[in-house]
């Protein structure tokens, strides 16, 4: 061996350590770079040259350049971060959601009550203009407080929209990304050496897609990463890519949904397969905190809305003559959204046969009866081609259940009408009940005399009665009072409660006659006694205080002077903790209380905040899985500074040696010359 072999050990060892210094500059370069993987240089002996003597060692060669990669963990930060993106997204929107609903005084609750406590000063003055003043004024505020909590809502449903619709593109930009580095990762791989840097930016592309949808990913033979996503679904696969977009929900244009756009083919993708990123977590606040939300809203108002307008109804005005009380607040009316699915109408698709409004006319119609027994829930009625013709099934989404019903069916409170041409078999219609009742609650009256204070009837004891009964209470109950004429005259035979009754008309003519038992603590109802004449119709509710003896008369008649009757005004005060809200009539014909206006906006607040509170706690959690994963990942791939500190002094050290190895082997090889001269 000459001075020649110990060259190019120098020459090699220095261009091995060179290497070295190489990638540990890149390192220390890319310390901050998102999805950077800390590479090292791999080296192996140049093998051996055999002498007499054993074998000579000729040096070093650089093998490859290797990133420091883990599957496992790097699959556990990206489904991590999936998830903790998908809680974070709904926990965001349902704070948003939760300014809607304000407490104490800025409250819907308050400014119910606050509407019918105004009625006590029209009860103790009911001619007093000022008194029926603040009555509009307090219902005017309590509209605005409904719509202005609706407006919120519809706000925070375009929020959501346009936030998918951007995320769809993101993902659309990422997968391209993933497809571009695919193809150049697959041909750099023909070189026999992985492209470090390109699988890197591949790896955090996957990851910030991650950010928006959860994803499963395959590895091919030829290098190139498969990515899919809800269940299955193809996002990239090899070079190609699948589009995702946003689809309007079949029965609400104001709602988004997810698509793919595979091959031309546009499909909506399954909710329940779409479970991580911060689309699936707008998807679910918006298909289900959102909905609920508005419909426990719209519950309250057309709860109230209908009750209060129903007993204006049953009182008179302070007009001359006065007449029967028109309605005092409004909002909005039962919706039937019909599926863009359906088939033609009269030839004509659903989805462009409209009215003048510009709304979808579907085959069906809705109409609130009784709007105590309104629930907060949307519900989807189905024309099911196994029943009999006419006959649909009814979905009540939020709970699940299902019955079956036919045109003129009533069900928690409205009723269905179908309305030709009939809905053709598999149909679809979403019923909405109260979902846009909030949102457009206005103040219908703007005539304080419009406010019927009056009842239309009033009750007189006789004089001569030795009992100590008085009135309680007295208020119709019939829903059109101002037109009946009857007198009832209510005659008590024994001091246990039994009377005889009499109903005779204007002309003092008997209609009809009976007899009854009152029994202390119930009221008298004269509902059995209506004639099925309509325009004799004649229903109130009395109750009594003390107790009658025999021979005690007492009747009840036509309201002499209702400019100074406060008997609806009395009634109006009573809906302020009556059971307004959520009454339910079970099938065995049970009924079911519902709550006050402030406790069913109470219910509304608590269940809302229960839904915050435990959004950020899902939020939190998850957030704090997804920054060990990521930490974890960060140990394995990441760059350390003092480590690649304390490797450049290393390297710098062995490239120095390795020089000093030349320059002997070129004093040698000096020496050589001389010798030889």
């Amino acid at each position: 061996m000459g001075a020649s072999a110990l060259m190019s050990l120098g020459m090699r060892a220095m261009t091995a350590n060179y290497a070295a210094l190489q990638a540990t500059g890149h390192n220390i370069a890319n310390v901050n770079t998102a999805g950077y993987s800390r590479q090292s240089v791999e080296l192996e002996t140049n093998g051996g040259q055999f002498t007499g003597a054993g074998f000579f060692g000729k040096g070093v060669n650089v093998a490859s350049v290797k990133r420091e990669h883990s599957e496992f963990l790097t699959r556990e930060a990206s489904t991590s971060r999936a998830i903790a993106a998908a809680d974070e997204a709904r926990s965001n929107q349902l704070q948003q959601l939760e300014k809607a609903f304000p407490l104490g005084e800025q409250g819907i609750g308050y400014a119910a009550g606050q509407l019918f406590n105004a009625f006590v000063d029209v009860a103790n003055k009911p001619a007093d203009a000022s008194s029926r003043q603040v009555v509009l004024a307090r219902t005017g505020e309590f509209a605005t407080r409904l719509r202005s909590a609706g407006e919120q809502i519809d706000n925070i449903q375009q929020g959501v929209t346009e936030e998918l619709r951007a995320s769809i593109t993101q993902v659309n930009m990422l997968a391209g990304r993933v497809a571009e580095l695919n193809q150049k990762i697959a041909a750099a791989q023909g070189s026999g050496q992985t492209p470090n840097d390109l699988l890197d930016q591949r790896d955090q592309a996957i990851s910030d897609i991650s950010q928006y949808l959860q994803v499963n990913t395959i590895a091919a033979g030829d290098g190139s990463m498969s990515v899919f996503i809800g269940g299955g679904q193809k996002l990239v696969l090899g070079t190609q890519t699948t589009k995702l977009v946003a689809v309007t929900d079949a029965f609400d244009p104001s709602r988004l949904q997810l698509g793919v756009n595979d091959s031309g083919s546009l499909r909506e993708m399954p909710n329940e397969l779409i479970t991580g990123g911060s689309i699936a977590g707008l998807l679910r606040f918006q298909n289900s905190d959102l909905i609920d939300a508005r419909n426990q809203l719209g519950q309250i108002a057309a709860a109230v809305a209908g009750s209060v307008n129903r007993q204006q109804a049953l009182g008179l005005d302070g007009s001359q003559p006065a007449v029967a009380g028109s309605p005092l607040l409004s909002v909005g009316g039962p919706r039937v959204l019909p599926s863009s699915n359906n088939a033609s109408v009269a030839g004509v698709p659903v989805a462009s046969y409209v009215n003048g409004s510009g709304d979808r006319v579907p085959s069906v119609s809705l109409s609130v009866v009784e709007p105590t027994e309104l629930q907060a829930s949307d519900y989807e009625l189905f024309a099911d081609p196994s029943l009999a013709a006419g006959s649909y099934t009814l979905t009540r989404r939020s709970d699940g259940s299902s019955q079956t019903v036919s045109n003129g069916s009533i069900v928690d409170g409205f009723r269905i009408d179908i309305v030709a041409p009939a809905p053709a078999a598999n149909d679809r219609f979403l019923l909405q009940p109260v979902a846009a009742a909030a949102s457009r609650a206005t103040l219908a009256l703007d005539n304080p005399r419009g406010i019927a204070a009056a009842s239309p009837v009033m009750a007189t004891f006789d004089v001569d009665n030795t009992g100590t009964a008085t009135l309680a209470a007295l208020s119709a109950t019939g829903t059109a009072p101002a037109a009946a004429e009857l007198t009832a005259t209510l005659t008590f035979t024994n001091n246990t409660g039994a009377y005889n009754w009499e109903l005779r008309d204007a002309s003092n003519a008997l209609v009809r006659s009976g007899t009854g038992t009152w029994t202390a603590g119930q009221s008298i109802r004269s509902d059995a006694w209506t004639p099925a004449t309509p325009a004799q119709r004649y229903d109130w509710e009395l109750s009594l205080s003390g107790v009658p003896r025999s021979g005690d008369i007492l009747t009840v008649g036509k309201t002499s002077f209702p400019a100074a009757d406060n008997g609806n005004a009395r009634a109006m005060m009573g809906l302020r903790d009556a059971g307004l809200v959520g009454q339910v009539t079970q099938a065995s014909g049970t009924v079911v209380p519902g709550v006050s206006v402030t406790d069913a906006y109470a219910n509304v607040l608590a269940n809302v905040g229960v839904r915050v509170q435990s959004a950020k706690y899902s939020a939190q959690q998850s957030a704090s899985i997804a920054d060990d994963a990521k930490a974890a990942l960060t140990d394995k791939t990441g760059v350390n500074l003092d480590e690649e500190a304390a490797r450049l002094i290393q390297f710098q050290q062995s490239y120095q040696a390795a020089a000093k190895m030349l320059q002997v082997a070129q004093s040698l090889f000096d020496t050589l010359l001389q010798t030889a001269g």
